[in-house]
């Protein structure tokens, strides 16, 4: 079971929390009694409990009826409702563990994925992660990482699930000026000097990166995900544009991922619960700016026309409708 957030309270206040998660899991208890689950006391519970109360809920649901809640809730609900239910239920690192080993699983098709998780997330958060991943599946992610891929994109996926960037804001201008050089130089040609890019873009704090990738446009003419994108024929070129977008503004990336996943033929129900469910208590709410500006339609009205049901409500729910 995952490891409760530690979050400093008064006892007055742990008290309250305690009894709260107490109704809640009998509630919880009482929907999934019966014929069928009542699957509004789901969403209207669980849809607006904090990560710290959510933890707490499935502590006391186990504790009182001696059965783990998600368990319970992967046999009480199905599909996409179940999927989305189920992750928002974990805790932050846990849940990235959980997206990185099945992005691991889908081969190429999930290497944004692992990308996006390590890329967008602070040091220390990956680390969680990295730990989370250990304890889950008994093996470092970066073992699993390797054995999957090969060549400059192993290089890459390993570099970047094993930095430990500085996190300062700290920048070295003459170093930003030869590493936009050394990027361009690496990527102009598909026989570049990649271990070079590689070096520079999982080792470097991302401050020192965005001023290279800023430097990169100013001597260039064009950004450095431009020029990405014209040469991204295979998985290393569009794992590097990827790590870059990420890097340089995850917002406009996750808005991207959206952007995608509702368009295509086909909603990419995978995808759109991924952005919604992690980001939900972190930056969402800008995310939703940055689609309406991208596509003058609000993100809420664009997911409703496209997905139905239990599903539907939930993910309004989390995107605060």
């Amino acid at each position: 079971m995952a490891t409760l957030v530690a979050i400093k309270s008064s006892p007055l206040e742990d008290a309250e929390a305690l009894q709260k998660a107490f109704k809640d899991a009998e509630a919880l208890h009482k929907a999934f009694k019966g014929w069928g689950t009542d699957e509004k006391s789901v969403i209207t519970i669980l849809g607006h409990r904090s990560v710290y109360q959510r933890q707490q809920i499935r502590k006391t649901y186990e504790e009182k009826y001696q059965e783990d809640l998600l368990k319970r809730l992967e046999s009480e609900i199905s599909g996409d409702f179940e999927r989305a239910v189920y992750r928002w239920m974990l805790e932050p690192a846990d849940r990235d563990a959980v997206l990185a080993h099945v992005a691991i699983k889908d081969g190429s098709k999930g290497y944004n994925v692992i990308i996006e998780i390590v890329s967008v997330l602070s040091p220390e958060e990956v680390l969680a992660v990295r730990r989370a991943y250990h304890n889950r599946y008994k093996h470092s992610l970066e073992e699993d990482v390797a054995a999957h891929t090969t060549g400059h994109l192993r290089q890459l996926l390993v570099g970047l699930v094993s930095s430990f960037r500085y996190g300062g804001d700290e920048i070295n201008p003459k170093l930003a000026k030869t590493e936009a050089d050394i990027l361009h130089e690496s990527i102009k040609e598909k026989k570049g000097n990649y271990e070079e890019a590689i070096r520079i873009l999982t080792t470097r704090s991302k401050t020192q990166l965005l001023a290279t990738f800023n430097r990169y446009k100013d001597d260039h003419g064009t950004s450095i995900t431009k020029k990405l994108l014209d040469n991204a024929s295979d998985d290393f070129h569009k794992a590097l544009h990827t790590a870059i977008r990420c890097i340089s503004d995850h917002k406009k990336y996750y808005e991207k991922v959206l952007r995608s996943a509702l368009k295509r033929i086909g909603t990419d129900e995978d995808g759109l619960t991924r952005v919604v469910v992690t980001r939900a208590e972190k930056d969402l709410k800008d995310i939703k700016e940055v689609y309406y500006k991208r596509n003058s339609v609000h993100l809420e009205d664009a997911i409703a026309k496209e997905i139905s049901g239990d599903y539907k409500k939930f993910i309004l729910t989390l995107l605060g409708k």
